[in-house]
Order: C-alpha cells, then sequence, then structure tokens
C-alpha cells in the first residue's frame, strides 16, 4: 500500500512538472513572431493588425521574484498592454533577486551559466534560466517581450565593444530564436552616433543567427534611431524618445519640445519606409525633466497626448511608462526621480488604465491604408492647441488635446454622407454627433469647456 501510494506521489509529480513545461510551449505556439506589414509602416501577428501597447517595466530582471513577475504580467496584459519593455543587463553586476548575477566578474563575454535547470527546482536556476522562464510566463499572458541586451551604459564604460558584443550576440541570439515573442532593442537610452561599431557590432550579429525577430534601437532622450541606423540592415523598424521634459526645459538642438508627433513625420519621410514609435515619452508621475525636484508631474492627461499624437502622426503603437513602475519602486527602498508610489498601486494609474481605449480604436478600423493627413483640419493651432488628424479610406479621426472647436475639410474619405462621434480618450466611450454631408467644411465643437486634458477625438465613418 505504501509502496503503491509513493508510485502515485512520484507519477503525481512528474506529470504536474511536464504540465509545468508544457505551459510554455503551448504559449508560444499562440504568439506569433510580429513582422512589418507590406506597407513598412505597421505591425502585424499571423497575418492580424497588432497594436504595439508597450510598458517599460526596465527592471523587472533585477526586481521582482516569481509571484511578482506574475501579478505584473497579469495586470498589464488584463489592462490591453501587448509589449513588456525589459533591460536584459542593465549594469555589470546585474543579478537576479531569485537566480544571482548574469555575468562572470561583470564580462558580457561570459554569461554565468550553471549546469541544473530543472523546472521543478528553481532553486538551481541561474539568471539566463529566469529569463527563459520569464520569457514563456510572458508569452503565457499573451505578452511579447521588447528586450534590450545591454544597457548603453555598458558601451560607454567600455563594457561592451566591437570585440566582446558579438560574443555576447551570438549567445542572446541562440538562446532565444526559438521564443516567438521576443523583439530585440538594440543600445539602451543611449547616443546612436557614440560607440556606433559596437551596436553594429551587436546588431548585426544578433540579427545574421536570429533574423526571425524585429530589432531597433533604444535611443537617448530627444533623439531617433533613424539619424544614425535607419539604412542599417538589422534595423526593422524606427523607436524614438521623445523624452521627459517640457517645452520650456527643451535645450536641444532640434528643441522639440513635447511635440513628439514631429518624430514620426520624420521617419515617414525616410526611404525606404519603416515603422516608427515613440518608445520612450514622459512618464505618468515623473517630475518635468527627471531630476527637477520642484517641477510638475506629467499627469494622465499628459501621457494620453503623447499617446494620441504620435498614434495619429503614422505611429503603429506607443510605449507607456510609470515612474515607480518602470523601477518597481518599494517604500523604504532606493528610488530614482522622486518615486514614492509602491509600484503595486502604481500599475493602476490613470493613464496606464486609460492607455487600452487608443489601442481599442485604433484596432477598430483598418490599418492598411491609414496614414496622417494634416489636410484635414483647416484651422490648426501650435502646441496645445494642435489638432491630430488620421485618416483611411472611409474614416477619419481627429484629435484635440484642449477640447477647443475645429473646423474640418470633408469630402477626404468616400461616400456622399458621413456618420460623426465624439470618442472620450478617458473611458472608451462614444457620443453621436448625427450624419452629414461629405462635403463642404464642417466646424465641430468638443463637450466640456477648452483646456488642457479635455481631450476629445473626432470620429468620422462613411454612411455608405
Amino acid at each position: 500500500m505504501r509502496r503503491a501510494r509513493r508510485q502515485r506521489l512520484c507519477i503525481s509529480a512528474i506529470g504536474a512538472a511536464l504540465a509545468l513545461t508544457a505551459i510554455p510551449a503551448l504559449a508560444q505556439d499562440r504568439l506569433p513572431p510580429l513582422r512589418i506589414t507590406a506597407n513598412g509602416r505597421y505591425l502585424e501577428a499571423g497575418g492580424k493588425p497588432f497594436f504595439w501597447l508597450g510598458d517599460t517595466g526596465w527592471l523587472l530582471l533585477g526586481k521582482l521574484d516569481r509571484t511578482q513577475t506574475e501579478h505584473y504580467f497579469a495586470t498589464r496584459a488584463a489592462q490591453g498592454f501587448t509589449v513588456i519593455q525589459v533591460m536584459i543587463l542593465h549594469r555589470p553586476d546585474m543579478a537576479s533577486p531569485i537566480a544571482g548575477q548574469a555575468l562572470i566578474d561583470g564580462d558580457v563575454a561570459r554569461p554565468r551559466i550553471t549546469p541544473g535547470n530543472d523546472p521543478t527546482r528553481p532553486d538551481e536556476y541561474d539568471y539566463w534560466d529566469h529569463l527563459d522562464w520569464v520569457v514563456d510566463r510572458a508569452a503565457a499572458h499573451g505578452l511579447y517581450l521588447a528586450l534590450v541586451p545591454a544597457w548603453g551604459s555598458f558601451a560607454e564604460m567600455r563594457k561592451l565593444t566591437v570585440d566582446n558584443a558579438p560574443v555576447y550576440g551570438r549567445f542572446l541570439a541562440e538562446r532565444y530564436r526559438g521564443r516567438s515573442n521576443i523583439v530585440w532593442l538594440n543600445g539602451g537610452d543611449t547616443h546612436g552616433d557614440m560607440a556606433t561599431v559596437t551596436w553594429q557590432a551587436l546588431g548585426r550579429t544578433i540579427k545574421a543567427i536570429d533574423p526571425g525577430h524585429l530589432m531597433t534601437f533604444h535611443p537617448f532622450g530627444r533623439t531617433d534611431s533613424s539619424w544614425t541606423f535607419h539604412d542599417a540592415d538589422w534595423l526593422d523598424f524606427n523607436m524614438f524618445q521623445s523624452g521627459h521634459q517640457s517645452y520650456a526645459q527643451d535645450s536641444t538642438p532640434c528643441a522639440r519640445g513635447e511635440d513628439n508627433w514631429r518624430y514620426v513625420a520624420d521617419d515617414w519621410a525616410r526611404s525606404p519606409a519603416k515603422p516608427s514609435i515613440d518608445g520612450e515619452p514622459s512618464y505618468e508621475n515623473i517630475p518635468h525633466g527627471l531630476d527637477q525636484a520642484r517641477e510638475p508631474i506629467w499627469q494622465a492627461a499628459d501621457v494620453r497626448r503623447y499617446a494620441w499624437w504620435s498614434v495619429f502622426a503614422g505611429a503603429f503603437g506607443h510605449s507607456y511608462g510609470e515612474n515607480s513602475v518602470m523601477q518597481f519602486h518599494v517604500p523604504g527602498q532606493k528610488s530614482a526621480y522622486w518615486a514614492h508610489i509602491p509600484w503595486q498601486d502604481a500599475l493602476h494609474a490613470a493613464g496606464a488604465e486609460q492607455m487600452r481605449h487608443l489601442k481599442a480604436l485604433m484596432l477598430s478600423r483598418p490599418d492598411e491604408d491609414r496614414a496622417p493627413d494634416q489636410q484635414l483640419i483647416v484651422d490648426n493651432g501650435e502646441r496645445y492647441e494642435r489638432v491630430a488628424a488620421t485618416r483611411g479610406a472611409s474614416y477619419a479621426m481627429a484629435y484635440s488635446y484642449t477640447g477647443r472647436p475645429f473646423r474640418v475639410r470633408m469630402g477626404r474619405i468616400a461616400g456622399k454622407r458621413v456618420r460623426a462621434a465624439w470618442f472620450d480618450p478617458r473611458t472608451g466611450a462614444s457620443l453621436l454627433i448625427g450624419h452629414f454631408a461629405n462635403r463642404g467644411i464642417r466646424r465641430f465643437v468638443p463637450p466640456g469647456q477648452p483646456k488642457a486634458g479635455n481631450d476629445w477625438a473626432l470620429l468620422l465613418d462613411s454612411s455608405d
């Protein structure tokens, strides 16, 4: 009896272990690799339109245990996020709280690999085994991971060089080319015109071995990957970092301030056509300019504006960030940029909950012919008064951050008549305006009093 019972327990344990290992495989099968659409502007997954709604969970690997990781993934997936941006290596002594250091003596050419990777013995896992698990659990939650191989400081400190970058790149590419839910973010908050040969070496190595995954370059604030790498054969789409400064704080040569849509417009003017996205705009609950302690804090209305402006300018999605979440802040522990909200609470910041409405709206209309069209707006303004416009063959949309009245040039979409409605970026609710002839110029007045944050999107759909 006792022997039979032990056999049953043993069989049960083996079955449980097999079940644990089967979940990631099934999840990977459900998430096809991301691809560029035929027009070179957007992304698709398995032949269906894909909207990149990213979250900057940069320090996940260095801060969270497995229970916390599951909670983070489950929350973001429920909120409609589709991509999590994560650093693999933040610094040479990068370590997981449950799996130890990633490198031997901080050397990117010497990943610390241990013999055991038994899924029933997480205490034997090394850093890379843990990353395997994170990738698979992200897939189980329907999430893609945009992985930064090494933060920009590695090249700045000469820890990543043109000599060892190919060694490290080969290790990553060979290990993860079989995972479908990966995007590579070369660079990492760094200038593309610094250590350029190193980033080229890393990008080319990974792409040569792992051509099945998309790759871009995550640049320094107020710069764009296209400025240095647009023609690189390993760069599939452009990413820019519109940054955390206000109009008044912008002292960069191009001085685009908060106008993140300008980067997308620049990328759309380049050839060959490549998709574009704001990979790091101002974070919710972070001071203007990051380290300006007495400056105002970016709010939900601000992060909405960045998202709607860039997507209507032609971006294939948008990346959101929250101050406490990006560093997984725990009260009482050291933090940056005056983070003070526990990261579990910050997951539910207003802006994070509202991002899904933009994604839902954009996926509700065909995107193969969608393009920015500022000719729709007759009386446009500057800065916060700008009305961003986009359209397809049978629909048009116009976003006003302040909710000021504006005039629209009708007749730029198909049909003799159009259905007009107001879309609320805060709730995702629509308010019917009426049906109108699709000709001439018509003035539209958003609900409420004009002011910053009273944002509305006008939806025009062909009644035909």
